[in-house]
């Protein structure tokens, strides 16, 4: 490696955040039998504690296992501390973790559930290391202990939502022996893209949240300092290298499932994860609501037993025959329809343009003439703080997938320039639709992109025509001869427009959305704008909009790009 590890203290006791020390016991629940505390070792020396949930008729069966930073054995009434979050409390047992498979459900239907706090964690000794290798080999060892079990089938999935996701794609990479299948439900593969900074912008609520609660541990227990390893590593480098998953390395079966309303924390890399993985049998599911909600709904709970029971009891069931995509296209909030296709990004989708121009409008045509739009950059001023362009559909169009901007900017007072993009869909009579948007929200947009200017500078290897990825390497100033062109990728996404109906495109200086203080929320307090933001249009200089859009209902007055 080309750098160190830095490393603190906790920040809470496990007993401050309701837990207890280890205390190896039996408990029973109505047919099932769980072991607390079991010991797991390491072959780094370290101690992982597990929970077991067994048949109580002694049954061999598989095991469904999950890696859980927040606490085994921690109470997780997500509907109680989440109200918004769509759970209702009588969706979950008290057997269950934060954001893990209930064992009140998949004990009975002929599954051992295995639920280990990783290691470093809670009473798992550390020192702990967060979507690193080093947790990786633990979370590989603990999953081969499972497999060698006696009353373990010899087969083990994983399951889980979020940072439970995240250490599934970072453990399937290694192929564990005992590994049969994994069920990504939503979880980043990037962790400097995707979560620390978006398009190069430092994401300030969220990520310094998420590495503070990721701080409970025994005494003397030492955990990696994710805070002074962010503000060490301002670009991306070997060290932010070492907690991206190695996609390609996943060979196992996978039913991934992603969401449209988790933009600039999981939409991104569940769906590069689908996408990149090397499995022969692989499903994605794509849903536009809340992600707690739809893990535990009980529909989504029988398609994760059917791919289970397929997968680690070889029952021959509807799996095979499910397609291989499906996608939901959202018209309205909480109202949509399933498509289904062979791939992603659909291959029947082409990208088409919308150029920027006079008034406000989106059009398929380049304007005659250049222009410009100016908004104040800080959005504090009292003129214009934001630029808007809209465009009306005049037949039914599904825009279904990876979107992005190729702009023209401007920053005359200032030395570089952060930019905010939203797409909103705006009803025929004017109003505006509010989406789900992350686990708590009713009134986000359809898609969001974000673009730092001076890291604008593309990985030419990595990016594919519809997905610009950038480098995070070195600062590129603005041209100070005329505007710099610069394209922002937005977030995939899927809505459909009815004739009549509007594709709004919003450019700001700052975060669209903002929330008050306190709840979970992705935003960005260090900007770098100063004054005025240009954007220009015209002959020769195109902004534009590349939208996702499908064939046979493509607007008649729209080109191919």
């Amino acid at each position: 490696m080309s750098f160190e590890y830095r490393y603190r203290e906790r920040r809470n006791t496990v007993e401050e955040r309701g837990g207890r020390p280890v205390q190896p016991r039996t408990e029973h629940h109505d047919g099932i039998v769980v072991h607390r505390d079991v010991a797991v070792p390491t072959r780094s020396g370290k101690v992982v504690w597990a929970d077991l949930f067994l048949p109580a008729d002694g049954a061999v069966v598989p095991a469904i296992a999950s890696w859980t930073p927040y606490g085994k054995s921690n109470p997780a009434p997500i509907g109680r501390r989440f109200p918004r979050s769509g759970v209702r409390d009588d969706q979950l047992s008290d057997l269950v973790s934060f954001e893990a498979p209930d064992p009140a459900y998949w004990v009975p239907h002929g599954y051992a559930v295995i639920a280990a706090d990783m290691t470093g964690m809670w009473n798992s000794t550390g020192p702990a290391h967060f979507m690193a290798p080093e947790e990786a080999e633990d979370y590989y060892d603990l999953i081969e202990w499972i497999g060698t079990r006696p009353w373990c089938s010899g087969r083990v999935g994983l399951s889980g939502v979020s940072y439970l996701t995240v250490s599934q794609w970072r453990v399937a990479e290694l192929n564990p022996p005992h590994l049969a299948c994994i069920n990504p439900w939503e979880g980043w593969t990037d962790t400097y893209r995707e979560v620390a900074r978006h398009g190069g912008i430092p994401e300030t609520f969220f990520w310094p949240y998420i590495w503070d609660r990721w701080g409970v541990a025994q005494p003397g227990s030492l955990l990696e300092d994710l805070e002074a390893e962010d503000a060490e590593h301002p670009w991306f480098d070997d060290y932010w290298a070492s907690k991206a998953a190695q996609l390609e390395k996943i060979t196992v079966p996978a039913f991934v499932t992603a969401s449209w309303t988790d933009h600039g924390l999981h939409t991104r890399g569940t769906l590069e994860g689908f996408r990149r993985i090397s499995s022969a049998q692989k499903w994605l599911s794509v849903h536009g609501r809340k992600k707690w909600a739809e893990y535990y709904l009980p529909e989504n709970l029988e398609r994760q037993k059917a791919f289970f029971d397929r997968f680690l009891k070889d029952v021959q069931n509807e799996v095979d025959e499910w397609p291989p995509v499906r996608v939901e296209v959202r018209s309205d909030h909480y109202d949509g329809v399933v498509r289904e296709s062979t791939e992603w990004p659909l291959p029947e989708v082409e990208y088409v343009p919308l150029h920027l121009g006079p008034s406000g409008v989106l059009s398929a045509d380049v304007p005659v003439t250049s222009g410009s739009t100016e908004y104040d950059g800080n959005a504090a001023g009292l003129g214009a703080q934001r630029a808007t362009f809209e465009y009306t559909f005049t037949r039914d169009t599904d825009v279904v997938g990876h979107a992005r901007a190729i702009l023209f900017v401007e920053a005359p007072e200032a030395e570089d320039m952060d930019l905010f993009l939203a797409v909103f869909k705006k009803r025929a009579d004017g109003t505006v639709v509010g989406f789900p948007y992350y686990a708590l929200f009713d009134n986000g947009a359809a898609a969001l992109g974000w673009l730092r200017v001076s890291h604008r500078e593309k990985d030419e290897e990595k990016s594919l025509p519809y997905l610009p990825v950038l480098k995070h390497q070195r600062a590129l100033p603005l041209d100070r001869n005329g505007p710099t062109e610069v394209e922002v990728e937005i977030l995939p996404s899927g809505t459909r427009f009815a004739a009549g109906e509007s594709l709004v495109l919003v450019i700001q200086g700052v975060d669209v959305f903002r929330y008050p203080e306190g709840l979970l929320q992705k935003s960005h307090t260090h900007y770098v704008n100063e004054g005025p933001q240009i954007i220009h249009y015209g002959p020769a200089t195109p902004s534009r909009l590349v939208i996702p859009g499908l064939p046979a209902v493509l607007p008649a007055d729209v080109q191919r790009s």
